[in-house]
C-alpha cells in the first residue's frame, strides 16, 4: 500500500509556490494548482488576501486535501506499490490524473507480449479491475522498472508534442524533464 505523504512531498519538490506567469497555459498557480482550471479551490480566497506574502503553512491543509482527493484517490493510488504510485501522482499533478492513468494503461499493454499475459487494455484513463489485474501480472513478470520507464517515455513524448504545438511553452522544458526518470 502506497503512502500519499511520500508521493506528495516528492511532487511538491517540482511545484513552486505562487506564480502568475501570463505565458503559462495554467495561468495563475499556487503549488501547481491552476486558478484557470480550479477556480473553486478554497485556497484562492486566502491567497487573494495574503498576496504578496503568502503563508504556505496556512494553505498546506488545503493543498494536501485538493491533491489527495483529485489526484491520489481518483486513481486509487493507495492500492499501488510506492514507486508506481509516486510516478502516477507526479504525472497526474503535472498533466492530469486521467492522462497518468492512460500512460499506465498504454505501458501495461506494451508489456503484454502480444496479448499473452492479459487482454490489451483500453486507454480510457480509468483505473479499474482490468488495469489492476494487468499490473499484478506485470509485477509477477518482474517488469515494474520497465513499466516505469515506458510511462516516463510517454510523459517525455507528451512534453515534446506539446511544445511543438505551443512553442512558447519551451521555456518550461527543463523543469518538465526533471520529472522524467529513465
Amino acid at each position: 500500500m502506497a503512502d500519499f505523504n511520500e508521493a506528495f512531498n516528492a511532487t511538491m519538490g517540482h511545484e513552486g509556490g505562487y506564480v502568475d506567469d501570463p505565458t503559462d497555459s495554467g495561468g495563475e498557480t499556487y503549488r501547481g494548482i491552476s486558478r484557470r482550471f480550479n477556480p473553486g479551490w478554497p485556497g484562492w480566497k486566502f491567497i487573494d488576501v495574503m498576496k504578496p506574502n503568502i503563508d504556505d503553512d496556512h494553505l498546506d491543509k488545503f493543498v494536501r486535501k485538493f491533491y489527495k482527493m483529485l489526484y491520489w484517490d481518483k486513481n486509487r493510488l493507495d492500492e499501488f506499490d510506492q514507486k508506481t504510485a509516486n510516478e502516477m501522482f507526479d504525472t497526474g499533478v503535472n498533466m492530469g490524473a486521467r492522462k497518468a492513468a492512460k500512460f499506465l494503461q498504454r505501458a501495461l499493454s506494451a508489456l503484454n507480449r502480444n496479448g499473452q499475459l492479459f487482454p490489451d487494455l483500453v486507454d480510457d484513463g480509468v483505473i479499474g479491475n482490468k488495469t489492476f489485474s494487468a499490473m499484478l501480472r506485470i509485477a509477477k513478470e518482474k517488469d515494474g522498472d520497465v513499466l516505469l520507464k515506458i510511462m516516463n517515455v510517454l510523459q517525455g513524448m507528451h512534453y515534446i508534442d506539446y511544445m511543438k504545438k505551443s512553442p512558447e511553452q519551451e521555456k518550461y522544458a527543463r523543469g518538465w524533464f526533471k520529472r522524467v526518470k529513465l
